[in-house]
């Protein structure tokens, strides 16, 4: 311990801010990690997924193999959504893990091996062990397997690392780096439920503002900015706008499309973009948060043919919506030469305090983008 005190002081010395996980060996390293002063400014959790349901439940389904290569890229993924999650200032989130399988109390057929996977926003760097078999007990392996997540997590703070990891001509260690696919690649695989753009970057599962104003944007246009401005000065937080890249009834967006769609905004104005084609997934994916909509959407909100014609299942819908502090500011919209407001909205008994109307003269604009998109045609 005394040997690799100086290592992790360096480590707790740097911003970064690590969930580490780990399962079959590597628990000696979070003691270590633990044991030296400083430590609450690294570690924000620790956590020993050893039996199957505890490891389902931190991935989020049942891997193939409890010691592979890919168990130790998914921890770290997970490991580093969970420290992203739990920051409280602008810390570089980390995530490393380890899923190993070594010597223990009866003997093994397969080879002793441990995986060591270590993520940041960039990137995953993992780490193969092959461990010479039967050179040492399971207190030298785990000595090994510990030694080389703090290598791991010096690199991954940004600090270079001669720790001794002590291999022996018997053990192999394999070492390979792969970058992220970019934020929209991975919203649009599916990999990722939500990218933040704003000041011209991507953020994979930023900051979302308090209010958003969802739409097709197909094109944007003044209404648009308007109703945003109204909310601004309405609510008093930041309104951002947010652009699901799936449809219920069309294909979902294809990244040129998107990319088009993007450039039409201001690099001041923030855009989220998102894979929630319906409120209810809007809702939570941002729980808390006000969606700035026009009467005919709030008139979609409370109508039961949008719940499968399940009039139940909406009112369990509007229910979860309502509990976790959603809010919907609603603003008038002309309807056959008719302006329809949220007076004008069919709202079930109990849900009134989900709606608030913007007064007419706070805000109307007699424009979409189904009308633009028509005079450009013609």
């Amino acid at each position: 311990m005394e040997e690799l005190r100086p290592h992790i002081e360096k480590i707790h010395a740097t911003p970064h801010k690590a969930v580490v996980a780990v399962s079959g060996a590597g628990t000696q390293a979070v003691a270590w990690l633990l044991g030296v002063a400083g430590a609450s400014r690294t570690v924000l959790e620790a956590l020993v997924p050893y039996g199957r349901e505890t490891m389902n439940s931190f991935l989020g389904f049942d891997p193939e193999q409890s010691a592979s290569a890919q168990t130790a890229k998914d921890m770290a993924r997970a490991a580093y959504k969970k420290a992203k999650s739990q920051l409280e200032d602008n810390s570089p989130p980390v995530g490393l893990a380890c899923a190993a399988a070594i010597a223990s109390d009866r003997p093994k057929r397969g080879d002793h091996r441990a995986y060591v996977s270590a993520w940041d926003e960039h990137g995953n760097t993992l780490y193969s062990l092959n461990l010479h078999k039967g050179l040492r007990d399971r207190a030298g392996e785990e000595d090994l397997v510990s030694r080389l997540l703090v290598h791991a997590l010096m690199l991954l703070s940004g600090l270079d690392s001669d720790v001794e990891l002590g291999l022996t001509p018997g053990d192999t260690l394999e070492i390979e780096r792969s970058e992220h696919p970019s934020p929209l690649s991975q919203l649009l695989s599916g990999d990722a439920v939500w990218v933040a753009v704003r000041n011209g970057s991507m953020e994979l599962e930023g900051k979302a503002p308090d209010a958003l104003l969802p739409g097709s944007f197909s094109p944007i246009h003044q209404g648009h900015r308007g109703l945003a401005e109204a909310a601004k000065k309405i609510t008093g937080i930041e309104v951002g706008y947010e652009l699901s890249v799936t449809n219920v009834d069309k294909p979902a967006l294809e990244e040129s499309e998107i990319l088009k769609r993007l450039a039409q905004f201001e690099e001041t104005e923030t855009v989220v973009l998102t894979r929630a084609e319906t409120f209810f997934k809007k809702a939570r994916l941002f729980p808390g948060r006000t969606f700035v909509v026009g009467w005919d959407t709030a008139i979609r909100l409370v109508a039961p043919r949008y719940y499968d014609n399940d009039t139940d299942a909406m009112m369990i819908a509007l229910a979860e919506m309502l509990a976790a502090g959603t809010r919907f500011l609603v603003a008038g919209r002309e309807d056959q030469g008719v302006f329809k407001t949220l007076k004008d909205v069919p709202v079930p008994q109990g849900f009134v305090g989900l709606f608030k109307d913007i007064p007419e003269d706070r805000f109307r604009e007699d424009i979409s983008s189904t009308q633009l998109r028509a005079v450009e045609k013609d």
